[in-house]
């Protein structure tokens, strides 16, 4: 029979983002059929009895459990995979789950060089026998779709060069369409698309600024509701792929602040890559 101790590691090690792996094998290799029994009655998140008494797993929490344990998976593929091929399957799955992973769609387009962007739809053709340009246009139906074919056709200017007034005005026309305009014409607005489109990055990242500090909107929102106890699937989701693409020492700044809540919500073998991706050097 588990001791009430081992039932608290076992449950500890579910809990959070990813597994705690070593605690959950130094249990289970020395578990027997009465062992496992005491561990499933003291797992009543994942285990219950059904009217007929008999023993049955929680579906909902075994689908999320297995989530975790692909947490590590995910993030070592998309830390090894080819830059090109990660973006290009990246944009695919996107485009095949539907609007409410758009959002990918232009994380990428918006965060990736003009090199970087032009490998991932070099890639596409490779891949998928098609350009993301074809593929976005003929299963993008909605107002969505202006912008995001604009986004991924560009090549931007790599220059440094950055006009802060310019960059401040754009921040502006951004916010006040978003503020005046329902989601569709703001996907619709010219200008919208005029600056996200065709912007160098640089520029993009002076334009966030200005946008931050007149709307109080940061990317340290993507960490936090990631880190949540209650932090659903995409939210997880978009921790990994940011932390596993991106390359701005923005984001290992932003991760700084959330040490303690990595240290305290995150598990295992995903916690270790995690910390380790965030605290490595450029070589």
């Amino acid at each position: 029979m588990a001791s009430p101790s081992e039932v608290e590691v076992f449950n500890h090690a579910l809990s959070g983002i990813g597994v705690d792996e070593n605690s959950l094998v130094s249990i289970l290799v020395k578990s027997h059929d009465e062992h496992k029994k005491s561990i499933r009655k003291g797992c009543s998140q994942l285990f219950f009895e059904d009217e007929r008494q008999f023993e049955r797993w929680n579906q909902t929490a075994i689908k999320s459990l297995k989530a975790e344990f692909k947490r590590f998976k995910d993030v070592v593929l998309l830390s090894l995979m080819h830059p090109w091929e990660r973006d290009a399957r990246l944009l695919n799955k996107a485009l095949k789950k539907g609007p409410q992973q758009y959002n990918i769609i232009v994380e990428i387009a918006c965060t990736r060089s003009s090199d970087q962007l032009l490998g991932a739809r070099k890639a596409y053709h490779s891949l998928f026998d098609q350009s993301i340009e074809e593929h976005l246009a003929s299963h993008v139906k909605g107002s969505e779709r202006k912008l995001l074919v604009a986004l991924v056709s560009a090549y931007r200017y790599e220059g440094s060069k950055v006009k802060e007034d310019t960059a401040k005005s754009e921040a502006k026309a951004l916010l006040n369409a978003i503020k005046d305009g329902d989601k569709k014409k703001v996907m619709e607005n010219d200008e919208v698309v005029r600056i996200l489109t065709t912007r160098s990055k640089p520029h993009l990242k002076e334009v966030y600024q200005q946008y931050k500090k007149i709307s109080g909107k940061t990317i340290i929102e993507v960490f936090d509701a990631a880190l949540r106890d209650n932090a659903n699937e995409d939210a997880k989701k978009a921790l990994t792929r940011l932390v596993a693409t991106q390359e701005d020492e923005e984001i290992k700044e932003v991760a700084a602040k959330f040490q303690d809540k990595i240290e305290e919500r995150v598990k295992g073998a995903y916690k270790d890559v995690l910390v380790g991706v965030l605290a490595k050097e450029e070589t």
